[in-house]
This record gives structure tokens, C-alpha cells and sequence, in this order.
């Protein structure tokens, strides 16, 4: 998926209807880091997208600093103008993780929220997270957020019933319509959660619990090894 100026401007509305719940998981996100965090922190954001997650984090704690990383440049230019006036020293790179030379080595933070469904294989979402485990500071908490399910399983079929029921009911596109964003859904690289959550392990996080859950996406909160 490219994303371009055009669908940037769709995506604040559209991850609102895709994921009903889309506020309330990045509040509960806040709520973790600020539990878990001082008053002064480094985070690295995977996938800044147009700001909404750093525009969040840093309310409030003005002594939080953010290195946020998107392949979608057209997103970040989004995220640069709504991120303009925070006090925070926010720094924005385009690329993956894989490819970007991070400004610095260790954080004390990080998320990937709504990425990993991108990521293809399970060597390179392997990879993608083990890198973030190696730019943290040992203990340091992490938020993932993804798609998750077995495509053809009963219940994963079921959250798409729901999901599909959704789309038609509270949006004015038409069946087709639907079934096409169905389509470039279903093509996207779903996990079950038991093989989520073993990738977690073997990237290098402790206790990995699910803390969120709407249809076809799962967020887990965790911790770097010490």
C-alpha cells in the first residue's frame, strides 16, 4: 500500500472506521508508557504515520523525546505539520527501520503500532523487531499493535463478518467497495497471537500480554530483556 497525499487525508478518518477503537488503544498506550516511564525518556516510534501516536505521547511531558520512522513520505509530511508546535524534540526519518540510521542508539521506549501486517515475512518481521530490541535500554517497555488471526479460521472469519457489517453500516460505500478493501486486507501478512507472541520472545521482550483487542487487531505490551 502507497501512501499517497490523497490517501493520507483519508487515513485519519479511515483508521477510525477500520478500527473503532483506535483512540481509546493509543489512551490505553499512554496510560502504559506513563506508568512505566519518568518524566524524562527517549522513544523510538515505528511507523509515525501522520503524528497521532507522538501528538499523544508527548502530551504533557514536554521532556519526552521522539525519533519516529515511516516509509510513507507523504504520512510524515502530515506528521512534521501537526507536530510543529509540541516542545518536544521530535525527529522524523523516512524509510523502514531495516534501512534508516537511527540518530540514536538507545531509548527508552519504543512502539510499532499498526506496522507489522506490512511486514511480509517472518524473518524480516523477525528482524524489524529484534532491531528495536537492540536500540532499547534493557527493561524498557514496547507496544505492538497489529492485524492478527488465522485467515479461514472460524474465528477470524467471524471478526470479519463484523468488520464488513461495520463498513457497510456506518459508511456510504457500496458492497463492491467493501469487498475490494476486504480483498487488499485478506493480502496483508496476518500472525495468530500465540505466533505474535512467540516472535516477541525470540526478538528479545519479557511477559508479553495482550492489553487490547478489536476484531481483526491485537496489541500486546512488553518489556526488553535485562
Amino acid at each position: 500500500m502507497k501512501f499517497n497525499t490523497e490517501l493520507a487525508t483519508e487515513y485519519e478518518k479511515g483508521i477510525r472506521r477500520t478500527l473503532p477503537s483506535y483512540d481509546a488503544m493509543l489512551r490505553l498506550t499512554q496510560t502504559f508508557f506513563q506508568s512505566a516511564l519518568p518524566d524524562e525518556a527517549k522513544f523510538i516510534v515505528v511507523g509515525a504515520g501522520s503524528g497521532n501516536e507522538i501528538s499523544l505521547l508527548a502530551e504533557q511531558k514536554p521532556l519526552w523525546s521522539f525519533v519516529g520512522i515511516d516509509p510513507a513520505e507523504a504520512m510524515l509530511h502530515f506528521a512534521m505539520e501537526r507536530l510543529k508546535p509540541l516542545p518536544n524534540n521530535i525527529t522524523l526519518l523516512h524509510g523502514t527501520l531495516l534501512e534508516t540510521e537511527l540518530p540514536v542508539t538507545q531509548f527508552d521506549a519504543a512502539s510499532c503500532i499498526l506496522v507489522l501486517h506490512f511486514i511480509e515475512t517472518y524473518d524480516e518481521k523477525l528482524a524489524t523487531l529484534k532491531t528495536i530490541a537492540q536500540n532499547l535500554n534493557p527493561g524498557a517497555p514496547f507496544v505492538l499493535v497489529s492485524k492478527y488471526g488465522q485467515l479461514g479460521s472460524a474465528e477470524t472469519e467471524l471478526q470479519f463478518d463484523l468488520w464488513r457489517a461495520y463498513w457497510l453500516q456506518h459508511t456510504k460505500l457500496t458492497s463492491a467497495q467493501v469487498s475490494d478493501m476486504e480483498q487488499s486486507i485478506r493480502a496483508l501478512s496476518f500472525m495468530r497471537e500465540e505466533d505474535i507472541l512467540t516472535l516477541l520472545k525470540e526478538a528479545g521482550f519479557t511477559s508479553p500480554s495482550r492489553f487490547f483487542a478489536t476484531t481483526l487487531f491485537g496489541g500486546w505490551i512488553c518489556h526488553k530483556q535485562n
